[in-house]
């Protein structure tokens, strides 16, 4: 019987109407997606949402989002409890994360609710830089270091940043392959034989009998002053 330890992280994005939570500005969308031992699964979470702010000049102009499209979208309030589910048992891996986990956090204190701590979250800009130093790290130059086709990003979206950058994430852990690896060691690491018990052996005897002695000793004295002449007589 083989038992995997499953790791399930979860890959998010955010997009808001400006860049300073402080200033009041709030998250628009939210992505997410799922991985399970670094291997994306399919399942992804994403949502609008009314900031009951106006959108920035300059986020407009990046995301594409406007206010008439975001005026009948739901208020993070209506999200918080799906969202909070979806990412409940996962760990987060986001670019420049101290950015969205601020924002995260300043919606999610103003509902009272337990907020995200930065020290649990992977950050995949750290992982650049420390991979690549001195070299570009945002999103779209990763892509391009790793081949990854981000053709379809003609916008930033919160779900397809989430997914752009679970490519990177795995290209920067060192690959697919780097997953096959890992559960390949995992599963011989984890195995468990049920039912079955070691049988102990009786230990063999090796001793040499008198003639083999006798034929041994007859043997070195043909010999010119062995080193282990002394030993033997």
């Amino acid at each position: 019987m083989t038992i995997l330890k499953k790791i399930r992280e979860i890959v998010l994005d955010t997009e808001t109407t400006g860049l300073n939570w402080e200033n009041g500005d709030r998250i628009v969308e939210i992505g997410c997606v799922e991985l399970i031992n670094h291997i994306p699964t399919g399942n992804t979470y994403q949502t609008y949402i009314n900031p009951q702010t106006q959108m920035q000049k300059d986020s407009i102009e990046i995301t594409g989002l406007t206010d008439d499209f975001l005026k009948d979208k739901p208020l993070f309030s209506e999200i918080a409890d799906d969202f909070l589910k979806f990412v409940s048992d996962g760990i987060l891996v986001i670019h420049n994360a101290s950015f969205d986990i601020s924002f995260l956090n300043s919606e999610l204190g103003r509902l009272g609710k337990p907020q995200f701590k930065l020290e649990e979250v992977i950050d995949t800009l750290d992982l650049a830089h420390r991979k690549f130093p001195g070299a570009q790290a945002n999103l779209d130059a990763l892509c391009r270091r790793f081949n990854i086709d981000a053709s379809s990003r003609e916008k930033h979206g919160a779900l397809i940043d989430s997914e752009l950058l679970a490519e990177v994430y795995i290209q920067l852990l060192g690959g697919r392959q780097s997953g096959l690896e890992f559960e390949s060691k995992e599963a011989i690491a984890a195995e468990v034989t049920i039912g079955q018990q070691k049988q102990n052996r009786q230990k063999r005897v090796f001793a040499p009998s008198e003639e083999e002695l006798l034929a041994h000793r007859e043997f070195v004295k043909t010999m010119e002053a062995p080193i282990w002449d002394r030993i033997i007589q």
